[in-house]
């Protein structure tokens, strides 16, 4: 059995993040110059194409067309979720005659076309995926020598953000294959998101050239698939930690770090690991999209994912991405500076066995606190909306923060 320690036995261990402060340039496009936010289906519905056995849930338009439905009359639209996005396994296993990807027949009968002018006619963004290689990860035609063709079919469809995924594709040809698709989507005229994987098929061979990445790609994933475990967050929390120096300095307006989907909603985390996910998100300023199934999502996980507070945070226009600044007795510190002088800070609690525990807010475990000098006013926004009130450095505040829960807060200085 592990010893659980007390505060204050412990070591607090800082870190300094003196380089984020100028951000690389940014692909000139014009868009994503707040985090992505909306719905894509991969982790939750993934490769299902068995329209005949389970239709409701197969990957076919009436499952965008539901989705689209639902993120406008049940808040989601106005709450600022505006993509509805196709993941793999939705095209024919072969391109038409001229050399066009096409959709499957059978699953989307009146075609990619059809459903984005229905998708705009909700107010909302298609977007659509495929890939650099000779296939998709799921089997299925990919764009390797279609590039030009590729961009222009989804630009005539009326797509609005192409997520470009890296599967059987030689490494040494990333940047070159990236780029020209890059480029072959702006010279088709169309406003076309880009969301890239560049730096994920890069990882394991060498660091990856991010000034290069975001002068190509609108967001960029950098890990491994997120799951429905906490584990699997907590796996791309730690990686996120620790290559923080590399990654953070690359984000900001026009260009993200993308840590994958967000998960809340569905089965494999508890309420306060939904919660956690969310806060975190919000404070690496990652792409909000959602993995679930919104025509059948618990109260308590939508009201935490149209949390107007927490989306305030993620969408900040400063555009910087926070951190983890310090580690204290199974405790983790995140903070993002937000405009106006403001400071967001996530508290999460990492030890996953008895009861909530109290973290102070005072200058021995949080050196930002100095924004609290002379005067600051705090208001929790997790685990519940709360007004903290003035605080000083002298201030002896404690924020109690559930197993594997995390305690979001705002800190204004006066």
């Amino acid at each position: 059995m592990k010893p659980v320690t007390q505060m204050g036995a412990v070591v607090l261990v800082l870190f300094t993040i003196g380089a984020f402060i100028s951000p690389v340039r940014s692909l000139d496009n014009g868009l994503a110059l707040k985090p992505t936010m909306g719905w894509l289906h991969w982790e939750r519905f993934m490769c299902n194409v068995d329209c005949d056995t389970d239709p409701n849930n197969c990957i076919s338009e009436n499952l965008y067309m539901q989705m689209a439905d639902v993120m406008v009359m049940e808040g989601w639209k106005e709450a600022g979720y505006e993509y509805v996005c196709i993941d793999d396994c939705w095209p024919s296993h072969q391109r038409d005659a001229k050399g066009r990807l096409q959709a499957d027949p059978k699953r989307f009968p009146r075609g990619i076309k059809k459903l984005a002018d229905y998708v705009h006619s909700k107010g909302l963004k298609l977007g659509i995926y495929a890939d650099l290689g000779t296939f998709t990860c799921g089997g299925f035609p990919g764009s390797l020598g279609y590039y030009d063709i590729d961009a222009q079919t989804f630009a005539d469809w009326g797509v609005d953000l192409l997520k470009f995924d890296g599967c059987y594709m030689k490494w040494t040809l990333l940047g070159e294959g990236y780029t020209n698709m890059s480029i072959a989507l702006n010279q088709t005229g169309r406003s076309i998101l880009y969301s890239c994987e560049w730096p994920l098929y890069e990882w394991p061979y060498h660091q990856p050239d991010y000034a290069a990445i975001r002068k190509v790609c609108n967001h960029w994933r950098n890990f491994a698939d997120v799951y429905d475990s906490w584990d699997s967050v907590k796996t791309i929390l730690d990686w996120t930690a620790d290559h923080q120096d590399v990654i953070v300095p690359a984000a900001g307006p026009g260009g993200w770090n993308d840590p994958d989907m967000l998960v809340i909603g569905n089965f494999g985390l508890s309420h306060a690991q939904q919660e956690s996910q969310m806060a975190l998100w919000a404070i690496m300023a990652a792409p909000l999209l959602m993995s679930n199934d919104l025509r059948d999502i618990c109260p308590r996980s939508k009201q935490l994912l149209q949390n107007t507070r927490i989306i305030d945070i993620s969408q900040d226009p400063l555009g910087r991405q926070g951190y983890r600044t310090a580690k204290v007795d199974s405790f983790e510190v995140w903070e993002r500076h937000l405009s106006g002088g403001r400071l967001a800070l996530a508290v999460m609690n990492k030890q996953e066995i008895g009861g909530p525990r109290g973290f102070p807010l005072t200058l021995a475990t949080l050196p930002s606190w100095k924004i609290c000098h002379p005067q600051c006013n705090v208001t929790q926004v997790l685990p519940s909306y709360k007004e903290l009130g003035v605080q000083t450095l002298l201030s002896k505040l404690v924020v109690v923060v559930n197993p594997s829960g995390t305690a979001l807060l705002t800190v204004t200085p006066i």
